[in-house]
């Protein structure tokens, strides 16, 4: 806290007059990284286009966001409420409330009867949040790319 205070320039004590304490803190950080995340999200996937297209879309604006190192949406995917007991409820709120853009846009696809979507979603949310690891943004792949290409990989497993 310390720390913080020192680099936004006010006295340490000081923030506690805004956060009850670290952990209110966080919340508050995190809750900034939902909406950020969340708001891209939406904006990209529209109501207007196929739901595969949106899934892209969505794919598309969740990876800009996290791969342009924005410092809220890192703090979402590096900070696990398990991490944090006296807010971890009121954090995996935060989380499950952005999960249900992807809740919907899964359920929205055109799958085969018995698809198992909830494990598609986890599985595609765990790779587009392990991104942020090995992505090389000088590299030759884009956030557009990826994108593209996991929801191109997701498609052709159900023609499979």
């Amino acid at each position: 806290m310390r720390d913080i205070a020192l680099a936004v320039k006010m006295l340490p004590g000081s923030l506690y007059y805004h956060f009850a304490s670290k952990e209110e803190l966080l919340v508050a950080v995190y809750e900034a990284g939902v909406e950020e995340l969340a708001g891209a999200v939406r904006n990209a996937a529209g109501a207007d286009s196929a739901p595969w297209e949106r899934l892209e879309a969505a794919c598309r604006a969740h990876l800009e966001t996290v791969l342009r190192h924005s410092d809220y949406a890192q703090v979402l995917i590096r900070v696990y409420p398990e991490d944090v007991p006296d807010v971890a409820e009121r954090l995996r709120g935060l989380r499950a409330g952005y999960e249900d853009i992807f809740r919907e846009l899964v359920a929205a696809l055109p799958l085969p009867a018995g698809s198992d979507r909830r494990t598609l979603r986890l599985m595609l949310m765990g790779a587009l949040n392990w991104a942020r690891v090995w992505f090389d943004p000088a590299g030759r792949q884009t956030p557009r790319s990826l994108a593209a290409r996991f929801v191109s990989f997701l498609k052709e497993a159900q023609d499979a």
